[in-house]
C-alpha cells in the first residue's frame, strides 16, 4: 500500500499538482476548503504584508476543479495606502475553475471595543487525545454531542466545529495563519447547511471577514444562521480560535443531494 500523502499540493514550476487527500465529498473533485486555501497561500504569498490585514475574501466555486494540474494567477486591482485589493484565478486546462478576491487594510492603533455584538457560544477547545491523528484536517463536531465525524450535526440544533488542519497545503511550505482561515472559511457552508438527513446543498461561494488572524493550528465555528428556499440556501457562522470570536462567514449553497466525505 503506498504511503499517504503529506501535503495536499505538490509544486512544479508554477503548477501545483493536487494529491489524493485533496479530493472532497462531491466526487474526483478538488475540495472547496482545499482550493480556497490554495487561493488565500499564493495571495498571500504574493502581497502578504505585515502591515496590512486580509480583511475579507471571497472564493467562487463556480466550476468543479478536477484532481489534475493547476495554477494560480493574482493580479493587484488596488494598490492604495490603506486598502489594497488583489483578484486570483484557479486555472485549469485553459478554463478558470475558481477565483477569489481579497481586501487587505492597514492595521493600526486599537479602537473602543464597547460595541454591541451577538453572543457566540464557544465550546471547548480539544484536547490531544479527542481528534484522529492520521487524518489531514482533524476536527471535532458539537451539535447533538460530540464526534469526530459530521455525525453530530444530525440534529436540528446548534452547529459547532473545531479544526485543525495537519497536512500543509503545498508541500515543503509553511502553512500561514490566513491559508488556515481561508480553508475553515469553506466549512461554513457544510456547518449551517448540515441537518438531520445530512447535507444536501453544494456551496457556490463562501466569503470570510476577519478582523484578526488565528492564533496557534486550531480554528473553530459556530453556525448562526440557516435560511433557504426553492433550492438555494443562504448561511452565516463566527470564527473564533482559543482566544476568542476573530470574524465571520457567509455561504451560499445549491440543493444537492450526494455528499460523501472522501476515505482519507
Amino acid at each position: 500500500m503506498s504511503a499517504r500523502p503529506t501535503a495536499y499540493y505538490t509544486a512544479d514550476g508554477d503548477d501545483f499538482i493536487p494529491t489524493s487527500i485533496a479530493r472532497g465529498p462531491w466526487g474526483e473533485t478538488i475540495s472547496g476548503n482545499v482550493l480556497g486555501g490554495l487561493l488565500g497561500h499564493v495571495i498571500d504569498r504574493d502581497f502578504g504584508d505585515p502591515d496590512l490585514q486580509p480583511a475579507r475574501l471571497t472564493v467562487d466555486l463556480f466550476r468543479p476543479a478536477a484532481l489534475a494540474p493547476l495554477t494560480i494567477r493574482t493580479e493587484p486591482i488596488r494598490t492604495g495606502r490603506r486598502i489594497r485589493v488583489v483578484d486570483a484565478q484557479a486555472v485549469q486546462g485553459g478554463e478558470v475553475v475558481g477565483r477569489a478576491s481579497v481586501v487587505l487594510l492597514r492595521r493600526g492603533p486599537a479602537a473602543p471595543t464597547r460595541i454591541w455584538t451577538t453572543p457566540v457560544d464557544i465550546p471547548a477547545p480539544p484536547g490531544p487525545d479527542r481528534v484522529p491523528t492520521d487524518a489531514p484536517m482533524q476536527l471535532v463536531a458539537h451539535g447533538a454531542g460530540s464526534s469526530s465525524d459530521l455525525s453530530a450535526w444530525q440534529h436540528t440544533g446548534p452547529k459547532h466545529i473545531w479544526l485543525r488542519n495537519v497536512a500543509p497545503l503545498v508541500e515543503g511550505q509553511p502553512m500561514t495563519p490566513f491559508a488556515r482561515a481561508a480553508m475553515a472559511g469553506d466549512v461554513v457552508s457544510s456547518l449551517t447547511h448540515f441537518g438531520p438527513d445530512g447535507l444536501l446543498y453544494i456551496n457556490a461561494d463562501y466569503t470570510l471577514t476577519l478582523s484578526r488572524l488565528p492564533e496557534g493550528p486550531e480554528i473553530g465555528l459556530s453556525a448562526l444562521t440557516h435560511y433557504s428556499d426553492a433550492g438555494v440556501a443562504t448561511g452565516t457562522a463566527t470564527l473564533f480560535d482559543r482566544h476568542g470570536p476573530i470574524g465571520s462567514g457567509i455561504a451560499t449553497a445549491l440543493l444537492s443531494p450526494g455528499f460523501a466525505p472522501p476515505d482519507h
